[in-house]
């Protein structure tokens, strides 16, 4: 027995399909383990839907990765058939030929990448080629298509994706990430064209690109999401199951994905969702924040929405429960949160009907600013020294002076009472770690105080001791809880405050006092606690390394 050989019976064989490196965070190698995962759903899901049936047992069934790139999800579903069609094809040969040139099919999304997944389906970069399991192929893409297209340009961005054409109108010989999928607008016809004749996918699965650059944003950096396209492409072609794994982000927030969010959330059709808080423990060492899902989409079967969440070594949550619930417009992306927002909710109701929003009088968001509420932009900068009729500006970096007649708008707020919190909560880095702090440390603004875009300004009060009430109350994990329900990435909107309801402001306000108004339970109060940490009033210090993300909005 060689060496090679006692290596491999040892179980010790490395899959090569583990080893690879990403090629960015936007187009991420899915691991083989957490694609057979997907399978299973998909097999369960089958199986559910079909007296008992298997899957992979069915010559007729057929798979579509519209943007396959190391293969993974083509080779595993390859294997599954193989296994799987062995009484109905007894022959190996005619089983393998059957499944690659009638059952699987593939769009890969580079050059590069079509060779990789051809060599992890086919055993060959070429289907045609001498080492290529499939004997039956006329050429070489085999059913593993992929074509350099360009895209088509409007101005400075791309009509179908909005990439920036700064960024990637690129020479011949370059990839364009002109993705074949979302560059059409009759995908219907785009995909007779690149396999022929009338295609009924029953399948369609995979892990999508997930940005391309805008051309917005600081020096032009700005990303905005895509992996919305390829969903709402995959629709239009209303296979029996649809199944990707996406970012999170969608649940509450994106740039440019509130449409897409309202499409999902009203759904039906969408069965399944399992949630990972932190995106490394699907993809480890991708630096993708806010973490990823993947979710099961059944044409035939609507109903109520699995939700598991799933974080490090905590306990995994499994519910079946609506995917909008009365009264919000975001996904609640706890199961455990739900009881919680219906207690505080229907409290300020005073009523039993399930709200989870308090009424529009009571809501918080109101006294919460636009961004940028005194007209400055966060790269403005005020003077070092103060002059006659200057105002305080808090900005990033510190305090300065600025002349009133140089502060465009907030009029009404300038000589009243406010509180200030930064637009961007604390950065983690490239983690997704709990408990969070949510907000940035608040802070009192004076009368004749003002702020650049880095901060947002809640208020007017007519007192300090009304502020210095809201100062505790922003202290408080329940409040912060309920601003982390609705928020989709470091930034803090007005609208992350939609399910945070106003109080009496003539108090100081603890969790105890929170916990106790809300009726909420020793294990509601322990999830708090375990996803929000405490917050110490005078201590700013880890703020300032908070930044705007601008790909979200």
């Amino acid at each position: 027995m060689n060496t090679q050989a006692g290596f491999a019976l040892r179980g010790r064989n490395p899959d090569v399909l583990t080893c690879i490196a990403n090629l960015s965070n936007d187009e991420v190698f899915t691991p083989p383990a957490f694609a057979n995962q997907m399978l299973d759903t998909l097999t369960d899901a089958w199986a559910l839907s079909h007296k008992g049936a298997n899957l992979w047992a069915n010559p007729k069934v057929k798979f579509l990765d519209p943007f396959t790139k190391s293969g993974v999800f083509l080779r595993e579903i390859t294997a599954r058939l193989t296994d799987g069609l062995k009484d109905t094809i007894p022959d190996l040969q005619a089983r393998v030929d059957h499944i690659l040139t009638k059952q699987v099919h593939g769009i890969a999304i580079t050059h590069l990448t079509s060779l990789l997944a051809r060599r992890s389906v086919y055993c060959s970069k070429h289907g045609t080629g001498i080492h290529s399991i499939a004997k039956s192929f006329e050429s070489d893409a085999g059913n593993i298509w992929f074509e350099r297209l360009d895209h088509k340009w409007d101005g400075e961005k791309c009509l179908h994706c909005g990439a920036s054409k700064k960024t990637l109108d690129r020479e011949e010989g370059l990839e364009t990430h002109a993705y074949a999928f979302i560059h059409t607008d009759n995908i219907e016809k785009r995909i007779k064209e690149i396999f022929g004749g009338d295609m009924q996918f029953d399948v369609i699965i995979g892990n999508p690109p997930y940005q391309l650059n805008d051309g917005a944003g600081g020096g032009g950096t700005s990303a905005m999401p895509i992996y919305q396209l390829f969903v709402e492409q995959a629709k239009k072609l209303e296979p029996r199951y649809l199944s990707m794994i996406i970012p999170s982000r969608w649940f509450a927030g994106g740039k440019g994905l509130d449409e897409f969010r309202e499409s999902m959330l009203g759904d039906n059709r969408l069965r399944s969702i399992v949630d990972y808080l932190t995106a490394s423990d699907v993809f480890p060492g991708v630096g993708l924040k806010g973490g990823v899902c993947y979710f099961l989409w059944e044409r035939d079967n609507p109903g109520e929405c699995r939700v598991t969440t799933n974080f490090k070594d905590w306990p995994v949550s499994v519910a079946s429960r609506p995917l909008l619930e009365h009264g919000a417009d975001v996904f609640i992306r706890f199961n455990e949160a739900v009881p919680i927002l219906k207690k505080v909710a229907n409290t300020e109701h005073r009523t039993a009907n399930y709200f989870l929003i308090p009424p529009e009088h009571k809501r918080f968001e109101r006294l919460v600013s636009v961004r940028k509420p005194f007209g400055l932009a966060s790269t403005f900068r005020g003077k070092v020294s103060k002059g006659r009729g200057d105002l305080e500006i808090f900005q990033k970096g510190g305090n300065a002076y600025v002349a009133r007649k140089n502060v465009p708008s907030g009029a009404d707020l300038i000589d009243r009472w406010k509180v200030f919190v930064g637009f961007a909560a604390p950065g983690t880095g490239n983690k997704d770690t709990y408990p969070h702090k949510v907000i940035s440390t608040p802070f009192i603004g004076k009368p004749g105080s003002v702020c650049s875009e880095t901060y947002l300004c809640i208020g007017p009060f007519d007192s300090e001791a009304e502020a210095n009430s809201v100062l505790s109350y922003l202290s408080c994990r329940l409040t912060r809880f309920l601003i982390q329900l609705h928020k989709a990435s470091q930034n803090t909107t007005r609208k992350v405050y939609t399910f945070v309801p106003i109080q009496d402001w003539t108090r100081q306000w603890t969790d105890a006092d929170l916990y106790a108004k809300y009726g909420l339970t020793a294990k509601e109060i322990a999830f708090i606690e375990k996803i929000v940490r405490p917050m110490d009033l005078t201590d700013s210090s880890s703020d300032e390394a908070a930044e705007d993300d601008s790909n979200d909005e």
